[in-house]
């Protein structure tokens, strides 16, 4: 058997019968496996989140929950967990339903344990493999920081996408780490030692996103006095994450799916198209679905990006993770400022766990670093992670204020490149001077700031 296959694949072996399971986790101990044992699908199901095991081996005929039972549990929560089933029963209805229901192999008793480590190795590699480096097969995933099994199933689809080049939409409330699983996905890639960009699309003024994407070309238009690499060529041989996808225009979104297409970009003012090699994650925590029904969002753009999804959990979905991140978070904290701060007391730990998180992960690094910065004592209270639940800002800002922000970045980055000159700027945004003026009053924005100093 290939060492790296097998090299600390961890199986969790079921069964009710206590005299096989002794045998038959000798034997696969002895083959090199790390092996977990169940005697009922209760107790393998309450394993499978604390021991994490690559694949899992169970019996068929079992008093309560039978193999069949535990492999849709276990498809329904972990559906890239593969199962094997052993039978003494073998027959050819029970394999046709096993295979039916998606059961990975299926093997008769008594077995052949050389075609069983055949099987496993076979199960091992559909998932690619296990490193002999326990460190190096948890890189990937650093800085996730989980025991939910809602989170470890996202993070197996996620490592088998990362195989192909296959595009990826990361759906997610905002705070959920939508970033952060693209990071992962890129160091599990073939292309994890190219370079990874990201771009937040809700964050670039209409009227410059096509420039930073696609690049331009000297003269493109007022303010460009050179040529500028667009985004898609800084992660050529890479990967690009068009974060908050969802708002992006839909003219900057007909460009974007013929550069999926054609695999060339031409750059804003440009005769000449550039080749680009780039696999494409999305992110979003918008409902894309209903947007490409009611035609604010390109369906057949929705498609090209969305060959495989992934759904990243709410922090309220994976409550089992707060003690684990909110530990995590004072360790990053104290260490930086307040080392006199060792944890939290019990009733605060329950007051973080019982609350809805409606800014999820990010909320809760928010909280934990108030609570750490404002405390005199080296135990946090509950009453003081309840001040900062109080204080600490849950909602999204409103359209009003986000329109406002994006408005004074978008004048600001037009005066940038005008140098403070109004007139141009004015004709860069197609508007009267009249207009640029009251809404550089608006912003309290004095364009001679942006004039370049002699």
């Amino acid at each position: 058997m290939n060492s790296k296959t097998k090299a600390r694949a961890r199986l969790l072996l079921v069964d009710d019968e206590q005299d096989l399971l002794h045998v038959v986790s000798l034997r696969l101990n002895v083959a090199g496996f790390d092996v977990e044992t169940a005697g009922s699908g209760a107790e393998a199901l309450a394993k499978i989140p604390v021991f994490r095991p690559h694949v899992v081996i169970s019996d068929l005929r079992m008093e309560g929950m039978d193999g069949l039972a535990l492999f849709d549990a276990i498809a329904h929560t972990w559906p890239t967990l593969p199962v094997i089933i052993l039978t003494a029963h073998g027959s050819i209805p029970d394999a046709v339903e096993a295979t039916r229901r998606g059961v990975f192999g299926y093997l008769t008793k008594p077995f052949n344990h050389k075609e069983m480590q055949a099987q496993i190795e076979a199960a091992l590699s559909l998932g690619g493999g296990v490193s002999s480096d326990a460190d190096s097969e948890e890189a990937w995933r650093e800085g996730i920081i989980t025991r939910s099994p809602a989170m470890e199933a996202v993070l197996a689809e996620a490592r088998l996408a990362a195989r192909s080049d296959a595009n990826v939409l990361i759906r997610g409330e905002s705070g959920t780490g939508k970033e952060l699983l693209a990071h992962a996905i890129h160091r599990a890639s073939r292309r994890r030692e190219q370079a990874f960009v990201a771009v937040n699309c809700s964050a670039i003024p209409d009227t410059l996103i096509e420039s930073e994407l696609f690049g331009h070309r000297k003269g493109a238009f007022t303010g460009a006095t050179h040529d500028h690499q667009g985004l898609f060529q800084a992660a050529d041989g890479g990967m690009l994450l068009l974060d908050e996808v969802g708002d992006m225009p839909l003219t900057t979104q007909a460009k974007l799916l013929r550069v999926l297409q054609e695999r060339e970009v031409r750059p804003v003012g440009g005769v000449e198209s550039v080749e680009v090699d780039v696999r494409i994650v999305s992110a979003t925590h918008r409902d894309l679905d209903t947007a490409a029904s009611e035609g604010r969002f390109r369906e057949d753009l929705y498609y090209r990006l969305n060959v495989v999804t992934l759904t990243l959990p709410t922090l309220a979905e994976r409550r089992e993770d707060i003690p684990l991140l909110a530990r995590h978070f004072l360790g990053l904290v104290e260490r930086e400022s307040m080392p006199e701060v060792k944890g939290f007391s019990p009733d605060a730990m329950a007051r973080l766990i019982a609350y809805d998180w409606p800014g999820n992960v990010r909320q809760l690094y928010n909280v934990v670093e108030r609570t750490v910065v404002l405390s005199t004592t080296p135990l946090i209270s509950a009453g003081q992670v309840e001040r900062a639940l109080n204080e600490a800002p849950t909602e999204l800002p409103s359209l009003v204020e986000t329109r406002e922000h994006a408005e004074r970045e978008y004048i600001s980055r037009i005066l940038m490149l005008t140098e403070g000159n109004v007139t141009a700027a004015a004709r860069l945004a197609k508007r009267n001077r009249t207009e640029f003026y009251k809404l550089l009053n608006r912003h309290h924005i004095d364009p001679a700031l942006f004039k370049r100093r002699r």
